[in-house]
């Protein structure tokens, strides 16, 4: 499906900036870096969650131990995404119980894929608390999920789509809100 871009919300800076404040409202909220873990939401979520880590790292100078998940097998509409669903690994090397981890997506629409994130997270132990960080909350939640660290809020139209493009996968750093075409 192709959609038509309406605008650019953020360029390269400021999602950089973005990236830089929820980190240090991370640190602010979480002192104690020995006992923080942060894991990253596959696709996207995987890399904004290792720019944090990194960020982390330089600021502190501690390792802060960093995870990935894919929650495909945990959603509740696996059979409306597709026939055969991709799998991807998921990377969690160390112990949850007790940590502080922060999960990380791009961006928090339904609330559903968090919930799946929150299931799987806790399949692997028991964390202290899970707090969320988000690149963009668009709004229209399902579920009574609220993101701790927000790089930006976007009101949305249910016709409108936010697209995160990374360095990483796409790159180019950019957020751009979309518009599906009618009738979709």
């Amino acid at each position: 499906m192709v959609f038509k871009e309406k605008a650019k919300i953020l360029d390269e800076k400021d999602m950089e900036r973005a990236i830089i404040r929820i980190s240090h409202e991370i640190l602010e909220r979480n002192r104690d870096t020995g006992r923080l873990a942060i894991v990253g939401i596959r696709n996207r979520g995987e890399y904004l969650a290792q720019r944090i880590v990194k960020f982390i790292e330089k600021t502190t100078k501690e390792n802060v131990p960093f995870g990935i998940i894919d929650i495909t097998l945990y959603r509740d509409d696996l059979t409306e995404v597709a026939e055969q669903p991709v799998l991807k690994e998921t990377q969690i090397d160390f112990d949850i119980s007790g940590k502080r981890v922060v999960l990380v997506d791009d961006v928090l629409f339904t609330g559903r894929t968090i919930r799946c994130a929150i299931d799987q997270l806790i399949d692997f132990g028991r964390p202290a608390v899970i707090q969320l960080a988000v690149l963009v909350d668009r709004g229209h939640r399902e579920l009574p999920i609220k993101a701790d660290y927000v790089g930006k809020n976007v009101p949305t139209a249910l016709n409108e789509i936010i697209e995160v493009r990374l360095r990483e996968v796409d790159g180019i750093d950019e957020i751009i809100i979309c518009e599906k075409p009618e009738g979709e």
